[in-house]
């Protein structure tokens, strides 16, 4: 069974950049599409980014374009999110997510999703 862990959420001030990490254990990690969401307080969770299988494809909401990177390393297993030049409207619970392909994550296709984790941003 697959299970992501997320980490690197935490405080940061607006204007500053947080890297989120996602580990993928249970499966074989390559023939994953990744992605991520988040959820804002008494919003619904929402897409922010995916990349595909490859790592050659990837899609971003278009609120987070130019601010946001998503890459995978698959010798660690891991997905990751640069975000960049950070919004109060980036505060979120932000979750990992596995899924056939980027743009079935984007659709909110996803087989896995991981507990997540908190970007706070400050004024």
């Amino acid at each position: 069974q697959v299970q992501l862990v997320e980490s690197g959420g935490g405080l940061v001030q607006a204007g500053g950049s947080l890297r989120l990490s996602c580990v993928f254990s249970g499966g074989t990690f390559s023939s994953y599409g990744m992605g991520w969401f988040r959820q804002a307080p008494g919003k619904e969770r929402e897409f922010v980014a995916a990349i595909s299988r490859l790592g050659n494809i990837a899609r971003y909401m278009d609120s987070v374009e130019g601010r946001c990177t998503i890459s995978r390393d698959e010798a660690k297993n891991a997905v990751y999110l640069q975000l960049n030049s950070l919004k109060l409207e980036d505060m979120a619970v932000y979750f990992c997510a596995a899924g056939v392909s980027a743009i079935q994550i984007r659709a909110g296709a996803v087989d896995a999703w991981g507990q997540g984790t908190l970007v706070t941003v400050s004024a």
